[in-house]
Parts: C-alpha cells; structure tokens; sequence
C-alpha cells in the first residue's frame, strides 16, 4: 500500500482530468477524541466514488449522500456543491457523536474544497513522487491554491483565511538482509504505507525473495545507504546477524536522518556490536545512542512472524512520535524476567529465540 495522501491526491487529480466533479475534504479541527487526526484528506466523486478516510466511514457516508445523487437520484439539495471552500462540523451532540460513529465527546470539522484544479493537484502529485515535502496553501476566499516546496514537516494551520497543509512522499524502509523475517516484516510495512528496498548481496537468499512490492538490490548494504539517502521519513534496519553486512550498513544509516536506525540481535549480540563499533570504528557511546538493539518491543515473540509484529510496533511507535515504557523493551524486559527467575539466562542466536 503507497503513502494514502499521495493515493488520494492522486486519484482526485485523475478525476478532475477526467472532467468529473469531486471534492477534497481536510480534518483542520478535533475536540475530544476523533477517529482520525488533524490534516487526514479524503477525496469524494460526483459518482459516490471516495479514496482516503476522515472517520470510520459513517461521516464518509453523509457526506456522499449530501453531495453526490448516489443514494437518491437526483434528489434536490443532494448536488456537488461549487464555489469557495466551506466548512462541515460533525458530532456536536451526543446524538450525532452516535449517528457519526464518533467516540464518546468527538468532534471534527472539515473543509471542504469544491472542484480543486487539476494543473496544481498535477504539480503536488509529480513533486510528491519525485521525493519532496510540499507546502500546499489553500485561499479560503476563493479556493485559490499555492505550492511551495517545504524544508520540514508542519502541523496543519488555519488563520487568517488561508488553510496550509503540508505532504510529504511516502515513508521508506531499507532492510538488510532477504531472509525470512525481513519477508513478514517488509509485507507489514508495505500494508503501512511504507515504500520498502531490500538489500542482500547473497544470491542465495535473493533468489527466494517472494513478496511482491518490495524492490530487492543486490549491492553492498553500506553503498546501498548511501544511494538510499535516509531522511527523516526513512528507516534502515539490519536483519542478517552478519557484522560484515550489517555493521557498515548501520555505521553509514547513523550518519543521516533516518527516524529508526535497528538491528536484530540477542542482548549478547547488541553488546558485541557497540564493541565492535567503538574499537574498530571509533565510535563513540554517544554516536551509538540512535543505534536500536535487540530491536522490536517485547512481546515474548518466538516465530519470525511474531518478530516482525515486534519490530513493526515500535518502528511506528517511533514514527508517530510516541515514547513507549521502558519495560516494553526486548532488554529491559529480559533482564527483569530473568532477575525475577533468579537465572543470568541464556543468549540464542537465530531469529526465534535470540531476542
């Protein structure tokens, strides 16, 4: 699945090409608890057609039904709408909290955009897929649109009349090996919107690579970072538990933006790397601060499936910009088992069992 803005953006454009009606609608406001956040986008055709969500699907129901004649014909009062943006506000009452499927207390409002013009969606979408952040500024006034390329995520702002949101391209996963766990954890992020490269060097393992979606290269893992160019919308993450593979790789991945940079390993493992990369590559214990290890939260995962599940949390965790509690650390919580159970325990090396 590809970054759901773009996908949106995208298919809005589309239609709008194709000479139909639509409309964008933008969550620019939340009180209480919403089921999706401030800046989320959905795009709504004059057939009842609709990509992207701003609820659980019953205010994506009313509004269908308000602006297209998919449910009525053509009911009077039921037409796509025309003219300057224009605002909708539901679960004000508890009544319509229920009726919309909003949580207890939830209220959102949207802004509606009637007919976005087609040139400037072309010009976000083709900025998007090229790799830049957009700045898209919205003049309630008119609907009159500005594009400016953005040096860093925004929160959405609405002042002054105008509405900016900022879009970014999609997330990217770099992983580093093509084994079986690297298979379960690149299908989850590709269902999370993340574009995923798997990079292995072994043909041996290259050659039964069977998850489609994921671009798979075979060079070095430490050229491939480089050509990679993590920014902060990018993860690398090693899973070969072989240093002459990962550890170049993680050194160079430590260097950039990269939100999440991780390697699977036991505790033993992790402790060996840090050696290895302060006495063979000068690093220093503050250069390995950002380095994660044994990645994933705990979960007393054992299969490599399971492990995957681990890892994907607490990369999205990490990305969505919340702090877990240190007991859900594969570490912390190993080392307090194995405190409680009076036992040093013992260190595994593989994928089930060694984290």
């Amino acid at each position: 699945m590809e970054n759901l803005d773009v996908m949106v953006l995208r298919t809005l454009r589309d239609w709008r090409r194709a000479g139909k009606r639509a409309l964008l609608a933008t969550v620019v406001r939340t009180w209480g608890s919403s089921p999706r956040p401030i800046g989320s986008i959905m795009a709504l055709a004059e057939d009842g057609a609709v990509v992207g969500s701003v609820s659980g699907g019953c205010i994506e129901d009313d509004l269908i039904y308000r602006h297209t004649q998919a449910y009525a014909g053509k009911e009077p009062g039921h037409e796509m709408p025309s003219g300057a943006p224009g605002f909708v506000k539901y679960g004000v009452t508890a009544d319509e909290a229920h009726r919309f499927g909003l949580p207890c207390g939830g209220t959102l409002e949207l802004l509606l955009e009637y007919d976005p013009d087609a040139q400037a969606l072309e010009q976000l979408v083709q900025a998007l897929e090229s790799g830049k952040l957009m700045r898209r500024t919205v003049r309630l006034a008119d609907g009159a649109v500005a594009l400016q390329e953005a040096h860093a995520p925004e929160e959405l702002s609405l002042a002054g009349g105008v509405l900016v949101n900022t879009f970014g391209p999609e997330y990217r996963m770099l992983l580093i090996g093509a084994g079986q766990l690297t298979e379960y954890l690149a299908t989850m992020a590709l269902f999370s919107g993340f574009a995923v490269t798997v990079c292995d060097p072994r043909e041996e393992y290259r050659g039964t690579w069977s998850v489609a979606g994921a671009r798979v290269v075979s060079e070095m893992p430490d050229d491939v970072v480089l050509s990679f160019k993590p920014d902060r919308r990018s993860c690398v993450i090693a899973l070969t538990h072989d240093p002459k593979l990962d550890d170049l790789a993680l050194l160079e991945a430590l260097k950039t933006d990269a939100f999440y940079v991780g390697a699977i390993g036991s505790r033993r493992n992790n402790e060996a790397r840090h050696e290895r990369m302060v006495e063979h590559f000068e690093m220093s214990a503050a250069d390995l601060q950002r380095l994660r290890g044994p990645i994933g939260i705990y979960i007393g995962s054992k299969t490599p499936a399971e492990i995957a599940v681990s890892i994907m949390a607490e990369v999205l965790a990490v990305k969505n910009g919340v702090t877990l509690p240190r007991d859900m650390e594969v570490a912390q919580a190993k080392n307090l088992r194995a405190v409680q159970a009076n036992d040093p325990g013992t260190v595994v090396c593989g994928v089930a069992g060694g984290r």
